[in-house]
């Protein structure tokens, strides 16, 4: 199984939708809220490069946000990212 780190944020609709596919493929996850803690959130952005929620790592690798996620899904490439 890969190392799946997602930066979040409380009640925020993209975080929910890429911890949903995430889950609908038995793909287990650190959920890193960083919304309200600045350590984390400067380590998301040191990281990323970027402020929005979520930003998902895969293997140490960024790989965006949950347009991003969904977009690997759509062309196929999501499955080979986390070994399925």
């Amino acid at each position: 199984m890969p190392n799946v780190e997602m930066y979040t944020k409380a009640f925020c609709p993209f975080c929910i939708r890429a911890a949903s596919l995430l889950k609908s493929k038995g793909i287990k996850f650190s959920d890193i809220p960083a919304a309200m803690d600045r350590d984390k959130r400067k380590e998301m952005n040191e990281r990323s490069g970027l402020n929005t929620f979520p930003q998902i790592f895969i293997d140490g690798k960024h790989i965006g946000g949950c347009d991003d996620i969904f977009a690997l899904e759509k062309r196929g490439k999501l499955d080979d990212l986390l070994g399925l």
